[in-house]
């Protein structure tokens, strides 16, 4: 039996303080639960509702890459600058350390290298993993004017659906199609596409 003699009735309620609850910070996230939100504070400064993204996944189609050669060396000690990281899980699990506390942002897409057409890409990992490695968000590629344009819409939505169960967010990284170009008109297309069909970030 629990101990009662100490136990005092409980009385102050503050009933004359307003309960306060404020709209979160980021556009339109304000409806996500509690995981979602705060995966997303961890990507986004909740002051300013900014982030410094340090993306490094470019390793992923294009190989070695000039800069990225050594990520121990020229990319760690840059990250207490970051707000959040993008990677792949191959560089979070061997280089980065796990210290770092800032959002990371896997890189969840992938397929064809820099010597193929880059929009035939598939969804390359397993959420369940995403969930192990504690990350903040995924990302995909949306090769919107691109061949394989509606595989790439497809896995977006798929990786929404997938996140949402798992709670983590879907960042949805515009990539342009060769026949297109990187203009406002392109940017507004590509945006409002992964925005309409689910994507949590562009």
């Amino acid at each position: 039996m629990a101990d009662t003699e100490d136990l005092k009735d409980t009385k102050n309620f503050h009933l004359d303080v307003p309960f306060k609850q404020d709209a979160f910070f980021l556009k339109g996230a304000n409806a996500l639960d509690w995981g979602m939100q705060n995966r997303l504070a961890r990507v986004f400064n909740p002051a300013s509702g900014r982030t410094v993204m340090l993306a490094i996944d470019h390793g992923y189609f294009q190989g070695p890459t000039a800069g990225l050669e050594r990520v121990d060396v020229n990319i760690v000690p840059l990250l207490p600058h970051a707000s959040a990281l993008m990677c792949t899980r191959g560089i979070l699990r061997t280089t980065v350390p796990p210290s770092f506390t800032n959002g990371v942002v896997l890189r969840a897409s992938g397929g064809p290298s820099i010597l193929k057409e880059l929009s035939n890409e598939q969804l390359a990992i397993d959420v369940d993993d995403a969930v192990r490695l504690g990350v903040a968000a995924m990302a995909v590629q949306v090769f919107v004017g691109g061949e394989f344009e509606t595989q790439s819409v497809h896995n977006m939505t798929k990786l929404v659906d997938l996140g949402i169960r798992a709670g983590i967010p879907t960042l949805g990284v515009t990539a342009v199609g060769k026949d297109m170009k990187r203009d406002a008109r392109y940017f507004r297309l590509a945006t409002r596409i992964c925005a309409e069909l689910g994507a949590h970030v562009v």
